[in-house]
């Protein structure tokens, strides 16, 4: 008898288990159901950019005669973009958290909160900084030059101090055979990093021999004048360490309101880049087609150094405000001329030869005592101070990422999680 009954009693628990685990009252294959629902939502600012076709390779000039670019047709998957290069308004908010989140740590107790999963400390951003109060100016003075350094007297922030701490992910190392089993997420391949994100404001002077750039260097990045110009003076990890900063921003935000958290946002790897600067044309030599420089009214296209010593010509003298010019046909700014734009692609001369025709795209992050070949990063679209060439779609250069130029500037991209904007399963679901 209490065989029989210890038997029914297992019998029951295993349905138990078995209808947790997933099964399904109906004993049919259905899936996992109540599952979050998703939807496309572009970033602010973004813009959809459909999965295609590029045709990669030589363009109609070569004037490096390097010849080292072969023809080659990759596909790109779908992903958003900017429409605008990142702006020094954009920019400065996230410089401003920096700071923020500085002081805040230097003013303690109610300025932190305590994390009930992790034990430590985080940031309680529900609280305001009062930079106006005597009592936080004394706690807040460490942010600041000593008196002996300040100029005129003038009390200034020490952006030597501006320093942003993050971490990413090294899939392509937790991915070799000899890391098999292990989690991407375990702690070897979890990377820290370290950037000081103040942009620098001396690019101006230090580009250009002989030439007086003073009243850029001066007011550049901080006044209401550039607001909607491209920020400059960016390294390729500070624009990295922008869109892991901007990431986070992003799914916090979404998090707080029961979504679900989206991809990283990014620098854009060069053939996402070039795919997009094309506007779904077949090989055009400008982002908007061509193969003119001027419209039909004689209007120039684009932000460049048109003639010898004519800087204004095309109706700029330095950089222009993001929006400036007609878009392509995606809707993007500025993808030809303005500023250079970093990739996240290591410069190779010969990797279309290697790299792979799905998303094609080749990245090393150098490690210390590695070549300074090694630390070339691909640039695109050339700038308000290169010759035509430089802008055409096909067009490649590169910088090294720890240098800084006044003709460089970055956008962000994101990957699209799904195979079109119109294939929402979500939609088919009853």
């Amino acid at each position: 008898m209490r065989a029989t009954y210890f038997k029914v009693v297992s019998l029951f628990l295993s349905c138990i288990f078995i209808a947790s685990c997933g099964g399904g009252p109906s004993g049919e294959l259905i899936g996992i159901q109540n599952r979050p629902r998703w939807e496309h939502v572009a970033p602010f600012g973004m813009i959809y950019i459909p999965a295609g076709t590029l045709h990669i390779g030589p363009s109609g000039e070569d004037v490096n005669f390097a010849m080292s670019q072969r023809s080659k047709s990759i596909s790109v998957s779908g992903f958003y973009m900017d429409d605008t290069e990142i702006t020094n308004n954009e920019y400065r908010q996230f410089v401003n958290w920096v700071k923020d989140s500085i002081a805040h740590k230097l003013l303690g107790e109610d300025h932190l909160i305590m994390n009930e999963v992790s034990g430590k400390e985080s940031i309680n951003w529900r609280e305001r900084i009062d930079w106006n109060d005597e009592d936080n100016q004394i706690l807040l003075s460490p942010m600041y030059y000593n008196e002996a350094d300040q100029f005129w007297g003038k009390k200034q922030l020490d952006v030597s101090q501006l320093n942003y701490e993050y971490f990413w992910r090294d899939f392509k190392e937790a991915a070799r055979p000899v890391n098999k089993g292990k989690a991407p997420s375990a702690f070897e391949f979890i990377k820290p990093g370290l950037v000081n994100v103040y942009p620098d404001t001396l690019v101006w002077v230090r580009d250009f021999t002989y030439s007086y750039n003073e009243p850029v260097t001066r007011t550049y990045f901080w006044h209401p004048a550039y607001d909607h110009y491209p920020v400059v003076g960016v390294t390729w990890e500070q624009a990295r360490a922008f869109g892991i900063w901007r990431t986070r921003l992003w799914n916090q935000y979404r998090y707080l309101r029961g979504e679900i958290f989206v991809d990283d946002i990014r620098v854009p790897y060069e053939a996402e880049w070039e795919y997009a600067a094309r506007g779904g044309k077949f090989q055009s030599p400008y982002s908007w087609g061509g193969p003119y420089l001027r419209n039909s009214k004689g209007c120039i296209l684009a932000n460049f150094k048109p003639g010898r010593g004519n800087y204004p010509d095309d109706g700029g003298f330095y950089t222009v405000t993001a929006y400036s010019y007609l878009p392509n046909d995606y809707g993007l700014y500025n993808m030809s001329g303005n500023v250079a734009e970093w990739t996240s692609t290591t410069f190779d001369e010969n990797s279309y030869a290697f790299t792979h025709d799905l998303n094609s795209d080749y990245n090393y992050i150098p490690q210390e005592g590695d070549p300074e070949a090694l630390k070339r990063k691909v640039i695109r679209g050339g700038s308000w101070k290169d010759i035509a060439y430089y802008l055409e779609t096909g067009t490649r250069s590169y910088e090294y990422m720890d240098s800084t130029k006044s003709y460089i500037g970055f956008r962000c991209s994101m990957s699209f999680l799904g195979r079109s904007i119109l294939d929402n399963p979500q939609e088919n679901v009853p």
